[in-house]
């Protein structure tokens, strides 16, 4: 079992402004153990394809949630990393 280490944030719940870097890049770290576990380089090419994302997402600043400086639902942040992990 594998979880990111977070509050409940009870003050945003349901308002889809909570900022879900930390359950990708959670979620990239959990697929880098795998991949020291299991040899399999696209489990490795793909947690990094995760970073690079949240980074690329990030810089370009289009998409940030409120606890970042934008405006950005936390569906429309997630919805522009996957855009930026190639298929």
């Amino acid at each position: 079992m594998a979880q990111s280490v977070h509050g409940s944030a009870p003050d945003i719940a349901g308002r889809k402004i909570a900022n879900p870097t930390a359950e990708i890049l959670s979620t990239s770290m959990l697929l880098e153990w795998l991949h020291a576990k299991k040899e399999d380089s696209a489990i490795q090419k793909t947690a990094r394809a995760m970073n690079q994302a949240v980074i690329e997402v990030l810089r370009a600043g289009e998409s940030l949630t409120p606890d970042l400086g934008g405006h950005a639902s936390t569906d429309k942040f997630a919805d522009a990393v996957i855009e930026k992990i190639p298929s």
